[in-house]
């Protein structure tokens, strides 16, 4: 029995098998939005473009074509014969005779009419190849997505995580989005991010979002028992990502680290604590919101050490320097571990971000 439903499992389709125009309504990879008015004129621009190149080949070869009323072309003839042949009307009063001008309307004429039906249809033929286009996309993507960011869930967390990546220079194309909600996912697309429509428990769903690739996960679930399940799910796919996680209750705090996660914060207490000491010192809570926005004012940055940094004591810098990552343990100022800066060290410090 076990055999059998095992078997059923691993005969289930992945996500990642499917081909990449099957993936068009799951994973959407955003592009460079456009005004409409900017559009027409732009394939506007594109037709006249093709009609004046038609002109010029017919005013060069203007002897090769016999006009029914007058034997020699003028430049106003060039253009009429220019305008009714990319039209596809076609009077046949002035038509090529020579083989040199029937041969350049075969190899320039009629590309060019082509392509002028082309740039008229253009919305009808960009609605029936945007499926085409999408999927193209993804394959490029898919091949070249490295070291980006894995948000799930784009709620209130979610978004706020996202906010402070893009005010810290984070491009929008190195951002994955992974929710359950279509509608939450068209506003991520909406500013540029790439978004895959799924649960992130299923390991395929993240196997889609490049997980296997990513240098940080962040999980910002709705529940702390989703939190726990994609963290440990994803720490399985990317053994060498920084897997930060956000919960409700403390209590669950040890079974996201157990699962896997490098990072916890629990946003009940946080905003518990910033609560209560607004209640007697709500300056500290503004300098504390102030340290955690990266658009202005201060912020905390993190760097590596200079070489001539290397032996000093982190109170004599001229960064306001608040602890220092070594091996991977945050170790505060003042602790005699950090008296002397090593070279491999990184300082966490207090930034001006200038307005």
């Amino acid at each position: 029995m076990a055999g059998s439903l095992r078997a059923r499992f691993r005969s289930t389709e992945m996500l990642t098998d499917r081909p990449d125009f099957a993936l068009v309504s799951i994973l959407r990879v955003p592009e460079l939005q456009t005004s409409p008015a900017l559009a027409i004129v732009r394939r506007v621009s594109y037709a006249l473009a093709a009609l004046a190149l038609a002109v010029l080949v017919v005013y060069i070869d203007r002897d090769g074509y016999r006009d029914a009323q007058d034997p020699e072309l003028t430049l106003l003839d060039c253009i009429y014969y220019a305008t009714v042949s990319l039209s596809t009307t076609g009077y046949g009063d002035i038509i090529p005779v020579t083989p040199e001008a029937r041969l350049i309307n075969v190899l320039v004429i009629t590309p060019l009419r082509i392509f002028f039906l082309i740039v008229l249809v253009g919305t009808t033929l960009s609605a029936l190849t945007e499926s085409s286009r999408q999927a193209f996309k993804i394959q490029r993507w898919r091949h070249r997505v490295r070291n980006h960011t894995v948000v799930v869930g784009f709620g209130t967390k979610g978004r706020t995580a996202i906010d402070a990546m893009l005010g810290d220079g984070i491009l929008p194309s190195d951002i994955v989005v992974v929710d359950t909600d279509q509608a939450v996912l068209d506003a991520a697309a909406s500013l540029g991010l790439v978004t895959v429509h799924g649960s992130a428990t299923k390991s395929d769903v993240l196997r889609l979002a490049g997980v296997q690739n990513a240098a940080s996960i962040i999980v910002a679930a709705n529940r702390d028992d989703t939190a726990v399940l994609v963290t440990l799910t994803a720490r399985e796919l990317a053994p060498n990502a920084k897997i930060v996680a956000a919960i409700r209750e403390t209590d669950n705090a040890h079974l996201l680290r157990q699962s896997g996660a490098d990072s916890v914060v629990v946003s009940s207490e946080t905003a518990g604590r910033l609560l209560g000491i607004a209640r007697t010192t709500p300056s500290v809570v503004e300098m504390v919101e102030d340290l955690l926005t990266p658009e202005a004012g201060f912020a905390i940055a993190e760097r590596g050490v200079e070489p001539e940094e290397v032996g000093g004591s982190p109170r004599h810098l001229s960064d306001i320097v608040l602890g220092v990552v070594r091996d991977g343990r945050l170790l505060r100022v003042g602790s005699p571990e950090v008296d002397a800066i090593e070279a491999d060290d990184l300082l966490l410090y207090i930034r001006r971000v200038a307005v």
